[in-house]
């Protein structure tokens, strides 16, 4: 029996059953324009028309979800295409290190090192190590000081790329005689051994802390440098050099970096050899390196009550009144900022002395935060900073080696799921503290496995 015509819907055109059965749905869900109080008004939609705004709709959405794929897949390609870029504007950098001009190779060496504390690159860097290692070790021995000092800065970042495993303790290997032959040649450029002596400590700490005899000879070397600035057997201060403070600030700061990674054994004796002398330094000409002191003084009673809870410093009075002397130092002949500064470090290394307070800082990154909550984690921070410089952040949400000394765990990879559902505040201090202590501890076992080296 051939199907009823009533209206025009059924007449056989193609679409027509989906056209049916979306009209279906929206006589049950979809009250029609000028139906009120289920009455049907004169001037209500055809039945025509809602079904051609609800194709359009249909179609619409259809559209929609093709441009947002179009647009993902886009957004793809230019990621690949701006590596890409990235990726020959380093290698083209890579091939300058090896050019005759000395301007050139600084101007590549600028580049690798804004690369390299801006992003993670291990792949690229892991494939190519032994090149960019040969030609940072030529620049080192024959180039300028302005050039071994970009070579020795861009080794240190180099080393923070390629993490703690084989490649950067075989580059450490390779390149340490050469960092200590510019540290130990007081005819070389001051600021060619600054930049020594920090990528000499950086390197040491994430390359070779597992090594006890690389990290004993790194100490020895360092403290060499900054203990020329110690008190004669009269109990006078030397009369500085030019610019040799920077360079003892530089040392003493990388010495303190792994001092953080000696032994109970190795820290008791270096408490005994230094505290006493590094008081006597407080009264320094120079603020940059009576800071440098002050912070030292406060790390190594830090790891001295580490060690011992009842640890005391030797003359404890006379120490906390040459802080607090420098607390409120109020001279006018040093510089408005310099007295700022001076009088905040000496505050809270005060402070930390008498009470054991600490001004805990918090740094944030994406989603995350780290809390600095101690002289150790600040050394070890600043450290990290000061060579990485703006892209600090970057590499604490990315670098996994700089995330495990952090104890934050693998880098997270985040939805919009995730980010909806942060943890509070005080969870995420919790996490990071209680990660710290352990990453801490395991480093204990370390040292006590190294005690014997030492």
């Amino acid at each position: 029996m051939p199907r009823s015509k009533k209206g025009k819907r059924g007449s056989g055109k193609s679409g027509s059953l989906r056209q049916e059965v979306l009209q279906l749905q929206l006589s049950a869900k979809t009250p029609l324009k000028g139906v009120k109080n289920g009455v049907k008004g004169e001037s209500g939609a055809s039945d025509d028309e809602l079904t051609s705004d609800i194709l359009s709709h249909c179609s619409s959405a259809s559209e929609t979800a093709s441009v947002l794929e179009d647009v993902t897949a886009g957004e793809q390609v230019d990621e690949l295409t701006a590596q890409e870029e990235t990726e020959d504007k380093l290698k083209q950098c890579i091939d300058n290190l090896m050019d005759k001009s000395a301007k050139t190779r600084l101007a590549a060496l600028e580049s690798l090192r804004q690369a390299f504390s801006s992003k993670v690159l291990y792949e690229f860097l892991t494939e190519r190590r032994l090149t960019i290692s040969d030609c940072l070790e030529r620049s080192i021995k024959k180039g300028s000081g302005e050039e071994q000092a970009a070579a020795a800065s861009v080794f240190a970042l180099l080393c923070i790329q390629l993490g703690s495993g084989d490649e950067a303790e075989e580059g450490f290997k390779m390149l340490r005689p050469f960092l200590t032959a510019i540290l130990n040649d007081n005819g070389a450029s001051i600021v060619a051994r600054q930049s020594c002596a920090r990528a000499l400590g950086m390197c040491c700490y994430v390359s070779a802390a597992e090594d006890g005899e690389d990290l004993i000879k790194s100490l020895a070397l360092l403290e060499s440098i900054f203990m020329s600035s110690y008190p004669n057997r009269e109990g006078a201060l030397p009369t500085p050099k030019p610019g040799s403070a920077g360079l003892h600030s530089a040392a003493l700061q990388a010495w303190s970096l792994l001092v953080t990674l000696c032994p109970a054994s190795r820290l008791t004796v270096l408490l005994d050899i230094h505290l006493p002398k590094l008081q006597a330094c407080l009264e320094s000409v120079d603020v940059n390196y009576r800071i440098a002191v002050g912070e030292t003084i406060a790390l190594l009673v830090e790891l001295g009550r580490e060690i011992d809870e009842g640890f005391q410093v030797e003359d404890s009075e006379g120490l906390c009144e040459c802080l607090k002397s420098l607390a409120t130092d109020g001279n006018k002949h040093r510089a408005k900022n310099d007295r700022r500064k001076q009088r905040s470090i000496f505050r809270e290394v005060l402070h930390y002395i008498e009470s054991e307070d600490f001004t805990e800082e918090k740094i944030r990154f994406g989603v995350e935060s780290v809390y600095i909550d101690g002289w150790m984690r600040r050394r070890i921070y600043d450290a990290f900073k000061e060579i990485l410089e703006s892209g600090v952040r970057h590499h604490l949400q990315f670098n996994p080696l700089v995330r495990d000394i952090f104890g934050l765990g693998a880098p997270l990879i985040l939805d919009a799921t995730i980010k909806a559902n942060k943890i509070s505040r005080f969870e995420k201090h919790l996490f990071n503290s209680a990660a710290f202590k352990a990453r801490t501890k395991q480093r204990s076992k370390v040292r006590d496995k190294r005690a014997d080296v030492m």
